[in-house]
């Protein structure tokens, strides 16, 4: 029940973020994996729009697929560390790692475990430096 209400929520922000933009038509016919793909073919040309709401389309469409949702959660999150919009992701990233601490853990695909540790270890690094730097800026 827990993460139906975090992906909701997760949906919901996603949902607001892409609006600022111009929406684009999502065919319904399309496998989570062909949502997916488009996606990321949008998140590598700078299209973040486009590729949340892709991502968010899987999320909307699939919500009992939980291995094609996690990997939509991770991408939405990686997109926010790409932008710098760490306080952002860092959220995402730790949502994402909420899920594996349940009895059903091994049945997750633990890539998106070991990828979001390790971009939260990479923001924690820029956060460390930004700290050091900023009291001698003074």
């Amino acid at each position: 029940m827990k993460s139906r209400c975090i992906a909701a929520l997760l949906f919901t922000a996603v949902l607001a973020v892409s609006c600022v933009s111009k929406p684009i038509t999502i065919s319904d016919d399309l496998t989570p994996a062909e949502l997916i793909q488009r996606g990321q073919e949008a998140s590598d040309r700078n299209r973040f729009s486009t590729a949340l709401q892709y991502y968010a389309a899987v999320i909307e469409r699939f919500p009992f697929d939980i291995d094609n949702i996690l990997a939509a959660e991770y991408e939405i999150a990686f997109i926010h560390y790409k932008q710098k919009k760490y306080d952002i992701a860092k959220v995402e990233f730790n949502n994402i790692l909420e899920r594996y601490n349940t009895p059903d853990e091994e049945l997750l695909p633990p890539s998106f475990k070991i990828l979001s540790n390790m971009i939260l270890g990479k923001i924690k690094e820029i956060e460390d430096r930004r700290n050091k730097i900023a009291p001698q800026s003074l």
